[in-house]
């Protein structure tokens, strides 16, 4: 039986631990968020021991691994001090607000011998799978262009509130929806070896973009776009 604990029980943390609370090998043991609320619920009507410092869960909670559903910009610092003290990790994409700071993390996880997961869900979706087997063995003929489209209205909200709609926090939706898209385009087809072409547009969002748009080159002569 693997013991895990939750940081951040929000709206995908709460998703993430409906799912896994049906797997008969995982104990649900303890979860942290900043919301007293909820860990008083939590605590009263599930039973898992609660806190607000998840330092302080992962040292004292005696886990397996963590499952990371906080704001985007704390997902390498909690991967981190995760995998330092040896707990394997699944956290909500995307693991980094920028490259220095996602290399940074890769670089730290160098040698350990432990699984850190990012979750780009598309990859594991039956329809998907499928799709690449159909690209693979060519049933379906050679792929010259495709389109990789996602749209929700997450970013649009101007509110104070929402840390998905400050750049420093959540980064709009290029980070939101655009890393889903691209993420099931180099599962399906590979890195790109240009990408060329982009707009980058904050038509409702005050501090973010909400609208996307990029083309993708391959040297064997795929071309496509995303938008977002």
């Amino acid at each position: 039986m693997l013991r895990a604990g939750f940081i951040g029980f929000g709206r995908m943390g709460i998703t993430h631990f409906s799912i896994l609370n049906t797997h008969p090998l995982v104990e649900i043991v303890a979860v942290c968020d900043q919301s007293s609320t909820m860990l008083n619920m939590l605590k009263k009507y599930v039973g898992v021991d609660s806190y607000s410092d998840y330092r302080k869960m992962i040292s004292e909670a005696g886990l397996d691994f963590v499952v990371i559903s906080t704001p985007t910009d704390s997902h390498s610092e909690i991967i981190r001090v995760a995998m330092d003290n040896n707990l394997h990790t699944f956290s909500e994409k995307p693991f980094a607000l920028n490259g220095a700071e996602g290399q940074n993390t890769l670089t730290h996880l160098e040698g350990k011998a432990l699984v850190n997961q990012v979750g780009y869900v598309n990859r594991f979706n039956e329809v998907f799978i499928e799709v690449k087997r159909l690209i693979d063995t060519e049933v379906i003929g050679e792929v010259r262009n495709f389109s990789s489209e996602m749209y929700g209205a997450t970013v649009l909200k101007d509110s104070k509130a929402s840390w998905r709609g400050k750049r420093n926090t959540g980064g709009g939706c290029m980070y939101e929806f655009a890393s889903h898209c691209i993420d099931l385009v180099l599962y399906l087809l590979g890195q790109p070896d240009k990408v060329v072409g982009s707009i980058m547009q904050s038509i409702y969002s005050s501090d973010v973009e909400d609208l996307v748009s990029s083309t993708f080159v391959y040297n064997n002569g795929y071309t496509g776009t995303i938008m977002v």
